[in-house]
């Protein structure tokens, strides 16, 4: 009998353990990722809050740091998108992420260059409608994820779109440890991707008060919201956020134009840019104009807390599992962990070893 943690996930990506772990803006950044592919994990390069002549040199960084694969993530609504498609295409990476944008050519475009289309959905629906444009396998993020989230939890969600697609499947939203990826496996996946656990790790760019206040916040500090840009969001509770709740529309336009000069003047990206990437979003979600403004530049607030070192002036994007988590383990010892972990509990569902005692999975 083979391996059972060394699935069609492994044998795809090219990683040791059917971990992934996923591109969160700002912080997947190259060392991340070639840390978490050393440890046996699969990274994603965040590229969507890059500017394209960011892209190709953060992609050569990681492969200075590792000669394992990896991937990268992007939106098609982001300013110079179209360039940076043809950067990961030039680069050769293993695999690509995103969302709802592409559409069929894109996809095509990326396979025949021999990388793996792996979008991220929350919804059966996106599921199917993803198989249909092409793709190679699905990330699916239940509403327990981090950011950006949807309603319906991810054990009700998964086995939904494992029963709808006939692709690998890669369980998220909700994991952190080694209960987590047999629970996964057992439903039917090749995998499960992690966002909020790799953040808390020493490898992570996140500054030090920042981490902190992650590590300080427990379940209860964590909440859904939709006044930052009209989708759901799961963040920490702070000063900003509570701001933003109480602000009515005009309070609202008012923070979407801030946040929008406060991008240009960061990323360089003109003011028709901006706008283009923000009907972009209009059109995709049937958000309001500030709303789809606020959803194509909320990344400077997610910014100023996670690369500038200012966590109450900011926003901390979360998972739920955020309230659980209370240590900062290497990028290694974590996925070892994790794979010492699913090993113990599957042997104590199989009977394999017999003197195996319950793993003590410990609350980190």
């Amino acid at each position: 009998m083979g391996d059972p943690f060394h699935t069609v996930l492994c044998e795809r990506l090219g990683c040791s353990t059917p971990i992934v772990q996923t591109a969160m803006g700002w912080i997947a950044k190259p060392e991340l990722v070639a840390a978490s592919c050393e440890a046996g994990a699969f990274g994603f390069l965040a590229c969507a809050v890059m500017r394209p002549e960011e892209v190709g040199p953060a992609i050569r960084r990681v492969k200075e740091l590792t000669d394992r694969p990896f991937g990268v993530n992007f939106h098609m609504f982001q300013p110079g998108a179209a360039a940076i498609v043809d950067i990961i295409i030039a680069e050769r990476v293993r695999a690509v992420s995103f969302g709802r944008g592409p559409d069929q050519a894109m996809i095509k475009r990326f396979r025949d260059a021999g990388i793996l289309c792996m979008p991220t959905v929350g919804a059966a629906k996106h599921a199917k409608k993803m198989v249909e444009l092409g793709v190679d396998m699905i990330t699916v993020q239940g509403g327990e994820g981090g950011g950006h989230t949807g309603s319906v939890s991810t054990n009700v969600l998964l086995p939904q779109v494992l029963d709808t697609v006939r692709v690998p499947v890669i369980a998220a939203g909700g994991f952190r440890d080694g209960r987590g990826l047999v629970a996964a496996l057992a439903y039917g996946a090749v995998g499960m991707a992690m966002g909020t656990r790799f953040l808390l790790t020493r490898e992570s760019p996140v500054p030090d008060a920042t981490k902190a206040k992650y590590l300080e916040a427990g379940i209860d500090d964590i909440i859904v919201s939709t006044k930052l840009d009209g989708m759901p969001q799961r963040m920490i509770r702070n000063g900003i956020l509570a701001r933003i709740e109480r602000a009515g529309r005009l309070g609202m336009l008012i923070r979407a134009i801030q946040s929008g000069l406060e991008m240009k003047r960061r990323s360089g990206a003109s003011f028709a840019e901006l706008l283009q990437s923000a009907r972009g979003m209009r059109s995709h979600g049937g958000l309001s104009f500030p709303q789809a403004l606020m959803a194509a530049n909320a990344p400077m607030l997610i910014q100023r807390a996670v690369v500038d070192g200012k966590p109450d002036e900011g926003i901390m994007a979360t998972g739920q599992i955020g309230g659980l988590i209370r240590d900062l383990p290497s990028c290694r010892d974590l996925v070892e962990r994790i794979m010492e972990e699913a090993r113990e509990r599957l042997a104590m569902l199989t009977g394999s070893d017999q003197d195996a005692a319950p793993a003590q999975v410990r609350v980190c």
